[in-house]
């Protein structure tokens, strides 16, 4: 691992986590292009996750404005480490993707039919799938029943054979995907996955050394048939990229970015982040960055959750002091707020920061107005 003369300072790695990832907001493109990767989330607490991402990044983003530009833009919802929207360059990094679960001589019939089917139609919706064929219901993931078609039209996504072409009212309208043939060479394979790994850390830099071999195994959700060549990539990656220890914990950053920098300062804006925004999603990083742990609870008994259903970290300059959970109802915000040290900074600027920060959700939000916290 490569080290510099002066090594970098927790601290600095923390204003260097939050200043690389919140640029300055540009076109909805441009900022997808830049982070590499979105998550998606269904839940809308008080919007998804996705839009929650976007909105500190984009200028004038609202929500749904991903929804609603998709069909326009060259990105992609699929698969990463996670589910969410790429640009659409990154496919040829996974596809043609080989799923680790074969289908049956039955399934892949099926498959080939409502392919077909697809095809003829140039987009579908998948209750005409279900009207066309009628598949019946079968045991899902978590041991209920779903819609057969349903789960055959995410089976086929997932292997490439479709796309999603827009949705409409949040529900997957599908289209014919078209991927080109991969060079399967082990050097092609290789550079594949060296450019997945890549894509990782540039996203979640800079990484603790656990965080860094947790992504790469994430990695098998999207590139489930490189999976040899992540972890050849991995190893060539840790003695490539710059990096430090503190404290005993290794860190990893891109070798041509510099933590230490006077760019990578924090801003006076208290922001709301999403519980899958790249400052907040490594919960490992997390705490050595801010020492608490910040748990996300929308599948936790109500009963048993500490910060809520849907909590917000609340960043202020480059320190998560807490959470938020906010709601629009009547046609204005309700925020809850919740403090590591018990109570809001007594601090004018924190204050006035905070408000602002409730008038840009309300604007992100349609139709709805600000509301004092």
């Amino acid at each position: 691992m490569p080290t510099s003369p002066t090594s970098p300072t927790l601290d600095d790695l923390r204003r260097y986590a939050v200043a690389r990832t919140l640029f300055t907001p540009t076109t909805l493109l441009t900022a997808i292009r830049r982070l590499g990767f979105v998550q998606a989330d269904p839940i809308r607490a008080p919007a998804r996750a996705q839009d929650l991402t976007l909105r500190h990044r984009v200028k004038g983003y609202r929500a749904g404005d991903l929804e609603r530009r998709y069909s326009r833009l060259p990105i992609e919802e699929d698969f990463l480490v996670n589910y969410g929207f790429l640009p659409r360059e990154h496919l040829s990094l996974m596809h043609p993707r080989v799923s680790r679960r074969p289908w049956d001589a039955s399934t892949r019939r099926k498959a080939a039919d409502v392919l077909a089917f697809v095809q003829e139609r140039g987009a579908v919706h998948p209750r005409e799938v279900d009207q066309a064929f009628a598949h019946g219901r079968v045991t899902n993931y978590w041991g209920g029943t779903s819609n057969a078609s349903t789960h055959l039209l995410d089976g086929m996504h997932y292997r490439g054979m479709l796309r999603i072409h827009r949705r409409d009212s949040g529900t997957r309208i599908y289209a014919v995907a078209a991927h080109a043939p991969a060079d399967g060479g082990k050097a092609a394979r290789l550079q594949r996955a060296t450019a997945l790994i890549d894509l990782v850390v540039r996203k979640y830099a800079p990484l603790p050394s656990a965080s860094l071999t947790y992504l790469a195994r994430l990695l098998g959700y999207g590139a489930p048939h490189l999976a040899e060549e992540i972890q050849q990539a991995l190893r060539l990656a840790r003695e490539q990229l710059a990096g430090c220890s503190i404290d005993g914990t290794t860190w990893y950053w891109p070798a041509d970015e510099n933590p230490r920098s006077r760019r990578y300062q924090a801003d006076e804006q208290v922001r709301l982040l999403a519980p899958f925004d790249p400052v907040a999603w490594d919960r490992r990083r997390f705490e050595l960055f801010w020492g608490w742990v910040y748990r996300f609870e929308a599948y936790t008994p109500a009963a048993k959750r500490r910060f809520g259903y849907y909590a917000l970290p609340l960043l202020w300059r480059d320190q998560v002091i807490g959470w938020a959970n906010v709601a629009a109802k009547d046609g204005q915000l309700q925020p809850s707020f919740g403090y590591v040290d018990g109570s809001a900074p007594r601090d004018v600027a924190f204050s006035n920061a905070l408000e602002d920060e409730l008038e840009r959700m309300a604007n992100f939000l349609p139709g709805t107005g600000p509301a004092t916290p």
